[in-house]
């Protein structure tokens, strides 16, 4: 029997975008007694931008896991479900069980959907065979297994085309590996290899130009325009599309970090509240939909077209949640996102870039020094830092 379920305020998707944007409603606006329910079906919660040291053997996987409902915001409830389905017009959603949840006012943020399928061959190796990828958490421990192992041969790094979550994080794995083949004595047997679909290292000049200056130092020639399309895990061959010689290349290894291709999750594509490219069609600068005004997105799974980070959710969040409001009481809608987007890039074991930038590519940086160089606070940072800025902070409403 379908029961529909009715809530004010209802939020699709319990990751970092969903438990933020819940803790800066219920924060910010206790007076208001708001009806909140997150629809998310996992039990889970992982601090994903982690899962690089843990792949570079700094912290074990199970340091970036918690518990989903000691996050889950006071007096917000929480329905364990899966979505299938919008109504934008009638103002409800469908659920996997067969039950409705009507709104007044939605916020879209389920993430992005990692497409494994879509490298031939990829789900059958991973994990095996020297085919590793820190993108899940139940491989994300054999890229260390791999890097630790590896004596000599070729240790083959991957990026596909964009966009992906955390567009750096390719190129961590790739480095923190290096840099353990180069501590260990082994980097005159290692051949370091990467081979990205993208036409360059970086998409900022300035952050660009450093990087090109670590790759230089650390010997490494990487494959433009190369996307990863089958692996061949029993005879150890990665089979690339060169992209500008519309041909296919071969490359063998002996260890291969896979990143797969990512898209907006199916049922949004699916949907009515999506764009041409599948992406919750929203305002870049107000987080709200375009057609339907009672809508509003943020996070992985939205049209704003900035880098796919945590840290651009940490600003997106207050423009979403003061927007809202101003929508609630028909009023403009005020507040601004300027695409605001960090990635902090790990260049090796106690060093790290800051890469701080907005929609204009123009360098957005927090601290008074150049965060181009690479540093060890920078790194200290990424280790102990953000993570609590994460879960005492953003989880919580307070950051």
């Amino acid at each position: 029997m379908t029961t529909t379920h009715k809530h004010q305020i209802v939020i699709v998707g319990g990751g970092t975008a969903g438990i933020t944007v819940a803790a800066q409603l219920q924060r910010k606006h206790q007076d208001r007694n708001f009806d909140i329910v997150i629809i998310e079906p996992s039990e889970k919660h992982y601090y994903q931008p982690m899962w690089t040291l843990v792949g570079g053997g700094i912290f074990p996987k199970e340091k970036s896991c918690r518990d989903e409902k000691d996050y889950i915001p006071q007096n917000v409830k929480w329905l364990k479900e899966k979505v299938v389905g919008f109504h934008p017009t009638d103002n409800f959603i469908e659920l996997g069980s067969g039950d409705k949840v009507a709104y007044e006012f939605l916020i879209v943020c389920p993430g992005i959907q990692i497409d494994w399928h879509k490298i031939d061959g990829l789900t059958d190796t991973l994990g095996k065979n020297g085919v590793c990828s820190n993108y899940s958490y139940e491989t994300v421990h054999k890229t260390w297994e791999n890097i630790h192992s590896l004596k000599e041969g070729v240790a083959l790094f991957t990026q596909p085309g964009m966009p992906i979550k955390c567009a750096g994080a390719p190129q961590k794995a790739l480095y923190l590996a290096e840099d353990y083949f180069r501590k260990n004595n082994l980097r005159n047997k290692v051949d370091v290899q990467f081979a990205l679909a993208g036409p360059r290292i970086f998409g900022v000049e300035k952050y660009r130009n450093a990087l090109e200056h670590v790759l230089e130092r650390k010997e490494i020639n990487p494959f433009y325009e190369h996307n990863l399309i089958a692996v061949r895990g029993e005879s150890k061959e990665a089979i690339f599309m060169d992209l500008k010689n519309q041909k296919e290349v071969v490359k063998k290894f002996d260890m291969l970090h896979a990143v797969p291709p990512m898209s907006s999750p199916d049922f949004i594509k699916q949907s009515q509240i999506a764009d041409k490219d599948g992406w919750v069609d929203v305002d870049k600068y107000t987080t709200q939909h375009n057609t339907f005004k009672n809508i509003f997105s943020l996070g992985d799974a939205s049209s704003l077209p900035t880098s796919r980070t945590g840290a651009a959710i940490r600003k997106e969040a207050p423009v979403l949640v003061e927007n809202l409001i101003s929508y609630m009481d028909g009023k403009p809608l005020n507040a601004k996102y300027d695409g605001y987007s960090s990635c902090p890039i790990v260049t090796g074991y106690g060093s790290l870039i800051l890469a701080e930038f907005d929609y204009d590519g123009t360098p957005a940086e927090t601290f008074p020094f150049d965060q181009a160089q690479e540093r060890y606070s920078m790194y200290l940072l990424k280790l102990y830092g953000l993570p609590l800025l994460y879960w005492e902070g953003m989880l919580k409403g307070r950051a």
